[in-house]
């Protein structure tokens, strides 16, 4: 069922927008799921990375979920992120525990599957291996769908050695794996053809927003990304036409979709969440009193006004928009 519901799918990891005080903006977070109900996705992911799942109080997790499962099709998929944060959970049972919590209301509140988030806790452990395959295993007993989450190392996530992927890709709730390398193409290429040969019935979803056609065109049959919080229509365009064999327009759209990475997946990385907001800012979605994220790091206004010309650009917004002197509030330095 899954590789059916998935193969050719968009699901974008959707940001949360916050007011400056660091309160969720309701507003702006029941127009987004609006937007989003519009758009061609088969699901959005809740609580990972981008919806700083890890650091969102357990009030703010409940509200974000509930609002996405009251305001979306039943026939769409909603993906939440389950794991634990190490900076709060640092003993070993305890943090494993926190990750099943976590799972277990996802799933109460109407979570259709769950992302894991890499163990990191376990970077450095002599016995890290083990205690990776014992994580999943401990999460897969709550028998709900589960994807994988390879994080590599040097983006701050955790290495999964070919012999434990084999361990973790063997486990029968899980039905697929998301790849974010970042940089590390080689990675991406090696666990995609490890994949191939071991578990074809297993979906390999695409997170690499620096190279999502490439991803596409080396074995990813689905994406879940962070980029896809906007602009999904020329995401899901771009995914339709490699699926359709439609070469000429796929290039055209890899050059749109890559400009628009290369002007939010950028240093500092963790500003790409913001830089996501400002974006559906300059679509008209949430208005910039919403585009906070009160754990990234400030950006400069420049920014914001390259996202508008860069979108203009690329033919997602017209000549009107936003543009400087109108960010006050916004979480911009100047």
């Amino acid at each position: 069922m899954w590789q059916r519901k998935l193969h050719g799918a968009l699901i974008p990891a959707v940001p949360v927008p916050f007011d400056a005080d660091g309160r969720i903006h309701r507003a702006a977070q029941d127009a987004y799921v609006r937007y989003m109900v519009e758009q061609p996705v088969a699901g959005v992911a809740v609580w990972a990375h981008t919806g700083r799942g890890l650091v969102l109080g357990p009030d703010q997790r409940r509200e974000v979920l509930r609002c996405w499962r009251a305001g979306f099709p039943r026939d769409r998929c909603i993906v939440a992120g389950a794991g634990a944060n190490v900076q709060r959970e640092s003993d070993p049972q305890a943090y494993v525990d926190a990750a099943l919590r976590a799972a277990q209301e996802a799933v109460e509140l109407g979570a259709d599957a769950l992302l894991l988030h890499p163990p990191t806790l376990f970077r450095g452990y002599p016995d890290k291996d083990e205690q990776i395959v014992r994580y999943h295993e401990r999460l897969a007993s709550l028998n709900a769908p589960l994807i994988l989450f390879y994080l590599y190392e040097a983006a701050g996530g955790i290495l999964y050695t070919p012999a434990v992927l084999a361990q973790l890709l063997a486990l029968p709730q899980v039905i697929g794996i998301k790849m974010a390398t970042l940089d590390s193409v080689m990675t991406f290429q090696d666990v995609s053809r490890q994949i191939e040969k071991e578990h074809p019935e297993k979906i390999l979803i695409t997170g690499e927003d620096r190279f999502l056609g490439y991803s596409l065109m080396h074995g990813a049959r689905a994406a879940l990304i962070g980029m896809g919080a906007a602009c999904c229509r020329l995401q899901a365009d771009l995914i339709r036409a490699f699926f359709s064999h439609r070469a000429r327009k796929f290039l055209e759209l890899s050059r749109k979709v890559d400009l628009l990475a290369e002007h939010t997946f950028i240093a500092p990385m963790e500003g790409y969440i913001r830089r996501m907001l400002w974006v559906l800012v300059h679509l008209g979605v949430i208005p910039v009193e919403a585009a906070h994220d009160p754990w990234g790091p400030e950006l400069p206004e420049t920014e914001f006004i390259a996202l508008r010309t860069l979108l203009h650009e690329i033919g997602e917004v017209g000549e009107g928009g936003r543009g400087a002197g109108e960010l006050r509030g916004g979480g911009a330095s100047g």
